[in-house]
């Protein structure tokens, strides 16, 4: 049943594009959900299992195709991918907001904050991981943890949430960075529970030593996060920019585990809802969910709805190199229609929030 819709909305996105009327909503707010390794097959997996329920796929307005090589590899990993996303460049793999040639690029996040827009990223692993760093900082090698820390507490972000308290307050240059950030007005949670009970101001949560749990045993995360993030940066009139990754979807094609990519599915599925609600309530709110690249090869040889029995398999352990699917809903939502790179997503984004590149 997808797969001929993607390819009848592909296929006619340049009319349907024509037709996004000009008196659409104003793009005040985006919210960009990244799924990490999610291809075509994880979603319907879960979608299959839950009795042909899913968020992602009840509620997107526009489908899309991006591309995802890197600059050095027809195959990317999440450091280039999440940089090609972030900062509009295609780099090498392993690279984290710099181009090929050691430059740095701003991210969109960079971009939102810069122009006024209050900014969040909240992720299901550490902060210092490739997705989340590839939106705020600007490193040579995607392990150097700890420079990627101080990246974060030196940038402009006023909601952090996900794991590795470990770069930030056991650093082997013995700086505590959460203590500087608390110094800068940041309130630090450390549990789910402070998190919720946050109301304002700027946050920064280190809720695992290096990498959360996976789910349910890590709680929610996800959901409980992206809430208290959406009603901390909805205050700021001018609109916000949040990005929010379902990180361990990406373990669990790694390790080739289907019950555990349905987890993971249906966890970041919840999550998406939140946001269609949030955008949904709101009217001026953008949601766009991606991925930065392929995990697993993971392919459906059978299932049933009824019984929500699936039978998959997986090509490989690693990423596969083809495109991925992108949804998108609310205002400016035909713009990602089509067949693009992954690096056109931030001039589409800045677009709509009418900020000069």
């Amino acid at each position: 049943m997808l797969l001929p819709a993607l390819c009848f909305l592909l296929a006619g996105s340049t009319q349907v594009a024509a037709q996004q009327p000009d008196n659409q909503p104003v793009v005040r707010n985006v919210i960009l959900m990244i799924g990490d390794g999610m291809g075509l097959y994880h979603p319907y997996t879960a979608y299959t299992v839950n009795h042909g329920k899913l968020a992602l796929y009840e509620r997107a307005q526009a489908i899309g195709l991006s591309k995802t090589w890197s600059a050095n590899n027809y195959t990317t990993d999440s450091a280039a991918g999440g940089t090609a996303i972030a900062c509009g460049v295609k780099t090498n793999n392993g690279v984290i907001g710099q181009r090929p040639d050691g430059t740095n690029a701003k991210s969109m996040l960079e971009y939102a904050a810069d122009n006024g827009l209050a900014t969040g990223v909240v992720v299901s692993c550490e902060l210092t991981h490739a997705t989340p760093a590839s939106f705020v900082a600007h490193v040579n090698g995607r392990s150097e943890n700890e420079n990627i820390a101080l990246d974060f507490a030196h940038s402009k972000v006023n909601v952090a949430i996900g794991g590795g308290r470990k770069f930030f307050e056991q650093r082997e240059d013995g700086k505590n960075l959460a203590d500087s950030m608390k110094a800068k007005g940041f309130t630090v949670a450390y549990t789910l529970d402070e998190v919720k009970a946050a109301q304002n101001g700027n946050l920064l949560a280190l809720l695992a030593d290096v990498s959360p749990a996976r789910y349910p045993a890590r709680g929610e995360m996800l959901t409980d996060g992206v809430t208290t993030a959406l009603n901390i940066l909805s205050r700021n009139n001018k609109g916000f920019f949040l990005m929010v990754e379902g990180s361990q979807i990406d373990w669990a094609a790694h390790d080739n585990n289907q019950n555990e990519v349905i987890s993971e599915m249906l966890d970041f599925d919840r999550t998406i809802k939140i946001a269609y609600d949030f955008a949904e309530r709101d009217g001026h709110t953008l949601v766009i969910v991606m991925a930065d690249h392929e995990t697993g090869g993971m392919t459906l040889k059978n299932g049933d709805f009824a019984s929500g029995e699936v039978e998959t398999a997986f090509a490989s352990k690693g990423h596969s190199a083809g495109p991925i699917p992108v949804y998108a809903f609310g205002p400016g939502a035909m713009k990602f229609t089509g067949i693009y790179e992954n690096t056109e997503i931030l001039p589409k984004v800045l677009e709509l929030l009418r900020i000069a590149r």
